[in-house]
């Protein structure tokens, strides 16, 4: 039953697909949808409800056809114990060029990984005596920002110092004076 489904299914491949659909929008079409095949008819049923229906006959088999059906198998040839062995060393190889590949793979994955390792800390490194740098030179503006604050604020002192100084001779001067 499958064989017919699958030789009815290739046969409906050789129909053309325009046919196909002309057949479902025009009536006419749908009855010259009857075709013969060597070994199979195909005829249209009455429309369903469900929709379209077809009626597989199966003619009987050919002489011809039988032949090509039962083709025998080729004969088995011995498999001696060279042909083992050397199967065997075969599939050693293979697993061996396998696992190299494998280890291969692995060892690349690990370079990989020792690269990416290596880079991670050289740019650790950097990024460490670059926040080094910027902090010494920030250590060192506020340094010289201070001096100059504490240079400013000495200088202040002194003016007022000087200025003191200019008032008390100023002072001693008029009391001089009036006495």
């Amino acid at each position: 039953f499958v064989y017919v489904l699958t030789a009815y299914k290739e046969k409906m491949k050789e129909l053309s697909v325009l046919s196909i659909i002309c057949s479902c929008f025009y009536p006419e079409s749908r009855n010259k949808l009857a075709h013969e095949f060597e070994d199979m008819e195909v005829r249209p049923i009455n429309k369903r409800a469900s929709g379209q229906a077809f009626e597989v006959i199966l003619k009987p088999l050919s002489p011809v056809s039988d032949v090509a059906q039962n083709l025998p198998s080729p004969p088995k040839r011995d498999i001696s114990l060279e042909d083992i062995e050397k199967k065997l060393e075969a599939a050693e190889e293979r697993r061996k060029s396998q696992e190299a590949q494998v280890l291969k793979v692995l060892a690349e994955k690990r370079e990989h990984e020792r690269d990416v390792l290596l880079k991670a800390m050289e740019e650790n490194s950097n990024f460490s005596r670059m926040a080094e740098e910027k902090l010494q030179s920030k250590l060192e503006q506020i340094k010289e920002n201070r001096e100059a604050h504490l240079a400013a604020m000495i200088e202040r002192l002194q003016e007022k110092e000087r200025h003191a100084a200019v008032v008390r001779r100023n002072k001693e001067m008029r009391e001089e004076v009036e006495a």
